[in-house]
C-alpha cells in the first residue's frame, strides 16, 4: 500500500557546543564562574576544613582577603567589564587578555593557599596585576569613548587594587589593627561601586519588567549618595570618626528612601527584582550599622561587614550574576525553581550568620548551617549556569543556518 502521507516529529534542536571564544567573549562569563566557584569553596575551607589555612595569609585574615577582594570584588570586576561594553560599545577585555586576566587571578587564590614567603609574594603581584588590568581595560574603553558619567568607574577598582596593596602589605608585616583599617578601606570602596551600579540597574530592570511600573532613578540623590559615601572614607582617611559616622549614616537613610519609592509591593511576584531590592536594603541597614559601630553604639565591628558584605554585596551578587547573566546570554528574563532555590539558600545563609554573631548556645550551630547554605546556593548557580556561560549566546545560535552536521562554530560578535 502506497505511503500517502509521511509525519515525523521534528527533532530538538541540539545545544550549541561550548567554545573558548564564547567564553571568553565578556568579562562576566569566566568571572562569574570563578567568583562563584570560589565563595563556595572559600567559605567551605574557613568553616569545615579551617586547618589547611597554613600559609602567611592564613585564619581570619585569609578569609576576610578572600571574601572581600577574591569573590565579591572579582564579581564587581566581571560586572563592570560587561557592563563597560554597553556603555561605550567598546569591549574592555577579551580572548586572551580576559583570559590572562583571570589566570592572574586563580595564581593568585592558588598562592595564598601555599605556605612560605616567596608563594604570598607571586599571589600579592597577580592580585595587583590583576586589579590593575581591569582598571586599565576598562579606563582604555570609558575614556576612549568619552563616557563621562563613568569617569569614576576606572578609578573605583583601582582604589580596590590599591586598598587590596595595603592590606597585604599589612598582614605581611603583622599588624592587624592597620589590616583591619584597610579592609574597611577597601569595603567602603566596594560599598561605593554597589551604589554605583545598583542605583542604575535596579529601577531600570523593574520599570522593563513591570508593566506600567514608574519608579524615579534618583540621579540628584544618587549623587548625594555616592558623594557622602566617598567623604566617610576621606572622614576615616584623616581620623575623624564623628563625621565619617554622620556620612555613612546620611548613606544608609538615602538608600532606604530610594528603595521605599521604588514600590517594592510592585515586584513582589518577580524574584529577579525582589532579590535585588532585599540585597539594596540590606545594604542600607549596613551602613547605618556602620555608622552606629562608628558612633561607638555597637562594640563588634563583625555586624556591620556581615550586613554591609553578606547581606548587602551577596544578596546583590547572587542577583545580579543570575539577572545580568541571563540577559547577555539571551535567556528568557523569568526564573525557575532552582534560581528561586538559590535566593531562598543565600537568605538563609544570611540570617543564620547573623545569628551566629548573638551571644547564644546556637552560635556553632548557626554557623555551620549559613556555611551548608551559602556553599549549596554557589553550587546549585555553577550547576544551573556554567552550561550555557561555556557555550555562545542562546538567540545567536537559534539564528543559525542547520546543516546535516549540526551547528557551526559561533564567533564571538564584535
Amino acid at each position: 500500500m502506497a505511503e500517502f502521507l509521511s509525519i515525523q516529529e521534528p527533532r530538538p534542536a541540539r545545544p550549541a557546543r561550548p567554545e573558548w571564544a564564547a567564553f571568553l567573549e565578556l568579562g562576566f562569563r569566566p568571572l562569574y564562574v570563578a567568583g562563584c566557584f570560589w565563595a563556595a569553596v572559600s567559605v567551605a575551607l574557613w568553616i569545615f576544613w579551617p586547618g589547611l589555612l597554613l600559609a602567611r595569609l592564613g585564619g581570619v585574615v585569609w578569609h576576610a582577603h578572600e571574601m572581600l577582594w577574591g569573590f565579591i570584588a572579582t564579581i564587581a570586576v566581571g560586572f563592570l567589564l560587561t557592563a563597560g561594553n554597553n556603555w561605550t560599545g567598546i569591549n574592555p577585555l577579551k580572548g586572551r587578555a580576559l583570559g590572562a586576566l583571570c589566570l592572574l587571578w586563580m595564581v593568585a587564590r592558588i598562592a595564598f593557599l601555599v605556605p612560605g614567603n616567596a608563594a604570598f609574594w607571586l599571589g600579592v603581584l597577580c592580585e595587583l596585576v590583576f586589579f590593575a588590568g581591569a582598571a586599565w581595560a576598562l579606563g582604555r574603553a570609558i575614556y576612549g569613548a568619552r563616557s563621562q558619567r563613568n569617569y569614576g568607574v576606572p578609578l573605583l577598582v583601582l582604589a580596590l587594587g590599591v586598598s587590596d596593596a595595603l592590606f597585604l602589605v599589612s598582614a605581611w608585616g603583622g599588624d592587624y589593627a592597620l589590616l583591619m583599617w584597610y579592609f574597611d578601606l577597601g569595603l567602603m570602596c566596594m560599598a561605593l561601586v554597589a551604589l554605583l551600579v545598583a542605583r542604575r540597574v535596579i529601577p531600570f530592570f523593574a520599570m522593563r519588567a513591570v508593566a506600567g511600573l514608574a519608579i524615579p532613578m534618583h540621579l540628584r540623590t544618587g549623587q548625594w549618595q555616592l558623594a557622602l559615601a566617598g567623604l566617610s572614607v576621606v572622614f576615616g582617611l584623616f581620623g575623624s570618626m564623628p563625621a565619617a559616622a554622620i556620612a555613612l549614616a546620611a548613606t544608609g537613610v538615602i538608600t532606604l528612601v530610594q528603595v521605599v519609592s521604588w514600590k517594592p509591593a510592585a515586584v513582589r511576584r518577580v524574584p529577579l527584582l525582589w532579590i535585588l531590592y532585599i540585597g539594596y536594603a540590606a545594604l542600607g541597614v549596613g551602613l547605618l550599622l556602620a555608622a552606629a559601630y562608628l558612633a561607638g553604639w555597637i562594640l563588634r565591628a563583625a555586624w556591620p561587614v556581615h550586613m554591609i558584605g553578606m547581606a548587602g554585596f551577596s544578596i546583590l551578587i547572587i542577583g545580579m550574576v543570575t539577572r545580568t547573566a541571563l540577559g547577555h546570554l539571551g535567556r528568557p528574563l523569568r526564573t525557575d525553581g532552582l534560581i528561586v532555590a538559590c535566593y531562598g539558600l543565600m537568605i538563609a545563609a544570611v540570617v543564620l550568620r547573623l545569628l551566629a554573631l548573638l551571644p547564644t548556645g546556637l552560635t556553632l550551630v548557626a554557623l555551620h548551617a549559613s556555611a551548608a547554605c551559602w556553599v549549596l546556593g554557589f553550587a546549585l548557580y555553577l550547576w544551573r549556569f556554567f552550561p550555557m556561560l561555556i557555550r555562545p549566546r542562546a538567540d545567536l545560535a537559534m539564528s543559525r543556518p542547520v546543516s546535516g552536521k549540526g551547528l557551526p562554530p559561533l564567533r564571538p560578535s564584535r
